[in-house]
């Protein structure tokens, strides 16, 4: 058995057609990563529903720095409750076999890369259910400079908050080490929550939740979503101007003459940061 095994890896993620890291996750564009941070929950939400992608989001985490959003490639990983059996064949097998070290999350945490998030299923557990802590977290951030996503517990939150570099999404905290849990699978589907994160999805993080974007979605969620901003800043001034009202504004399809209006409004007002947007 292997941990993260590349070939599996792309045979669950077939709908995405670039590049790719070594493992076999799908690696979206660093471009694609820097547009993401300026999107909101909903905006992505509304491509996915359309998509047919229901189960993507999830809003029942706490998180660290409120004012921090979170973007970045998922690493996946699942626990479970510890099974003798199960519990120290897959701990030896992974320590002689795949010459890993330490216990099964610090297995995870070695693996990640730079602008990686680490997502874990770990069942909802924090009492002994407790993924990271100060020293875990920091070799987290250092690797990554991104975050964590734990459906699960952490510990040592007075130290984890003095990391800058780090966004952290979890369910509880609890001085107890992790223990009575395995690691049965890495780079595999995960469930954090009602959502379904998988190896290589673009991890959204806000204070309003967490959503996890299909790679293969990534770029049309980030057009789909500057083309509303850029909708929303023109409605927005012009309601407050009282040119329009909501009831003009807030509709599926705007009267041809807001159109027109929005038109040249465009052509004076869209920041540089959105002028690559092509519109019919």
């Amino acid at each position: 058995m292997k941990f993260s095994n590349r070939e599996d890896i792309i045979q669950l993620t077939p709908l995405w057609q670039g590049e790719r890291f070594d493992d076999g996750r799908p690696r979206v564009p660093d471009d694609i990563l820097k547009r993401m941070e300026k999107i909101t929950n909903e905006e992505a939400w509304a491509v996915l529903e359309a998509k047919g992608y229901k189960y993507q989001f999830e809003g029942s985490l706490k998180m660290v720095h409120p004012d921090k959003v979170l973007v970045g490639r998922a690493v996946t990983a699942v626990m479970m409750p510890k099974r003798p059996d199960l519990h120290d064949y897959l701990l030896e097998y992974g320590q002689k076999e795949e010459g890993r070290h330490g216990f099964f999350n610090v297995w995870v945490i070695d693996a990640l890369v730079e602008d990686d998030v680490v997502v874990v299923d770990m069942f909802d557990k924090i009492y002994e259910g407790t993924f990271s802590g100060g020293n875990l977290s920091t070799t987290i951030a250092t690797r990554t400079k991104r975050g964590q996503v734990i459906y699960g517990g952490i510990r040592d939150l007075q130290q984890i908050v003095e990391i800058e570099n780090l966004q952290t999404y979890y369910r509880g905290i609890d001085p107890t080490p992790i223990r009575d849990v395995t690691l049965v699978g890495m780079n595999v589907p995960c469930r954090i929550g009602g959502a379904i994160c998988m190896p290589g999805d673009v991890v959204l993080g806000t204070p309003a939740g967490i959503t996890f974007i299909p790679p293969h979605l990534a770029e049309e969620i980030c057009i789909n979503s500057e083309k509303t901003r850029l909708k929303d800043m023109f409605g927005f001034e012009r309601i407050r101007e009282g040119r329009y009202s909501s009831a003009d504004i807030d509709v599926a399809e705007w009267a041809p003459a807001i159109e027109a209006d929005f038109r040249e409004w465009r052509e004076r007002n869209t920041p540089d940061d959105l002028k690559h947007l092509i519109w019919d």
